[in-house]
């Protein structure tokens, strides 16, 4: 049974229709061509598997060919190795194990065996945002956008790197995890819903799906992720999600899993509320064009649903999206070492494995790539404020974490100039 989703929501489509006369033609057109593309693709991700997401070395960012970066941009996700040495890398885990064991009321989940923590001002998150070699590969991401019109806009500057603070986690050996599966942050029904937002997708929505570049600076800047201010939901322009690596980990060692085509998997999510299908959605028929028909008379948003008072997703499923072949696309990152990292694109289509059969925790920080832009300027401030108080980030709801805490990292920790100016900081320690 299709999620329940409020009526209005059918206006949102039509809104959307009724700005191109030609709508139903353009998108039933690149409907049909990006099922066409994805039997394709579909089964070279599933073929080629791990080895199919680009690695490359923190030494060699500036060195990359064009066909290297292209590679990466289309995929939306990278391996970046040798970001951080091996022993700060571990060091930090062995703190982060310290702070827990002295702070047990710390906040985490599952709460029987807590793995992932609602923490974000220990002093090895702290020091690990402000590292040099992590603001200089946010800074390298940064620049994979750009300005379409070749004027830069006031206020942006994408080699300034912004700290935004975020939580860690140490998941242990032999413990099932089903509460990441396959979605997208980073905003829900916001998508469609919000003007600016729609903007990023405009070449999809007018049926020119081929030209849509999820690396268009300009629309992201005024989009709205969180128009309904749920918590855990990013309030940022965060041009890749990331993470860095503190301990060992590999596929079936519970990692990250993406679908590695972010232009596919945007423009197919994008279009899939404007369809329906004629057969069961369990049918073998199911991906065939010709069983899908244009359909806006409805509210549904498959893969959207309500949430915290407002809207979760997109959550794509093998069954709402069966032409992205989830369980055969999902894609395990390669096998990581401590100081290596791991960036996908703000779009990209992600999950955790439900396994992990290691031997060892397989423990990250999770530290995206963000620019300076007005909006994230403004939110850093906030953010700044928030930890010199001790408490968890705007964008994050206030929980057992902050004052009471004992080891709290303080802006003291932070002492490379670049470190503290990405948190809002004075240049120099007080």
């Amino acid at each position: 049974m299709a999620t329940q989703l409020p009526p209005r929501f059918t206006e949102i489509k039509r809104a959307i229709a009724a700005s191109n006369p030609n709508f139903e033609q353009d998108v039933t057109k690149a409907w049909n061509e990006i099922m066409g593309e994805l039997d394709k693709v579909t089964k070279i991700i599933a073929k080629e598997g791990s080895t199919y997401i680009p690695q490359v070395s923190f030494a060699d960012l500036n060195k990359l060919s064009e066909d290297q970066i292209a590679d990466i941009k289309r995929k939306g996700t990278v391996v970046i190795k040798d970001v951080v040495d091996d022993e700060q890398a571990r060091a930090w885990k062995t703190s982060l194990e310290e702070f827990v064991k002295a702070n047990p009321q710390s906040d985490g989940i599952p709460e029987e065996d807590k793995q992932f923590f609602h923490l974000y001002w220990t002093k090895a998150q702290i020091q690990a945002r402000a590292h040099p070699n992590m603001l200089a590969a946010s800074t390298w991401l940064n620049n994979l956008y750009h300005f379409t019109t070749g004027q830069k806009v006031e206020g942006v500057d994408l080699a300034t790197p912004l700290s935004y603070a975020d939580r860690f986690r140490i998941r242990h050996p032999g413990v099932q995890w089903g509460r990441h599966p396959p979605h997208i942050d980073g905003g829900a029904i916001e998508r469609w819903e919000d003007e600016n937002f729609r903007a990023c997708f405009t070449d999809i929505l007018s049926g020119a799906w081929s030209k849509h570049d999820p690396y268009a600076l300009e629309p992201r800047l005024e989009a709205r992720t969180s128009l309904y201010r749920r918590p855990n939901q990013s309030s940022v322009f965060r041009t890749f999600q990331g993470w860095l690596a503190i301990s060992k980990t590999g596929p079936g060692q519970g990692t990250l899993k993406v679908f590695p085509d972010v232009l596919l998997s945007n423009a197919y999510i994008i279009l899939r509320p404007f369809f329906r299908p004629l057969v069961p959605l369990d049918s073998k028929e199911i991906l065939d064009a010709k069983n899908w028909a244009f359909d806006i008379s409805t509210p549904d948003f498959p893969g959207i649903f309500p949430r915290d008072s407002g809207f979760g997703g997109p959550h794509p499923t093998t069954e709402l999206h069966p032409h992205l072949c989830l369980d055969a696309t999902m894609t395990s990152v390669p096998a990581v070492n401590p100081g290596d990292t791991v960036f996908w694109h703000c779009d990209v289509v992600h999950s955790v494995e439900v396994e992990h059969t290691g031997s060892e925790d397989s423990a990250v920080m999770y530290i995206p790539a963000v620019p300076l832009t007005p909006a994230n300027g403004r939110y850093v401030e906030r953010q700044k404020e928030d930890f010199l108080k001790g408490v968890p980030p705007p964008d994050f709801p206030v929980a057992v974490t902050g004052v009471g805490l004992v080891g709290l990292g303080s802006d003291k920790d932070i002492e490379e100039p670049l470190g503290r100016k990405a948190m809002g900081l004075p240049i120099s320690v007080a």
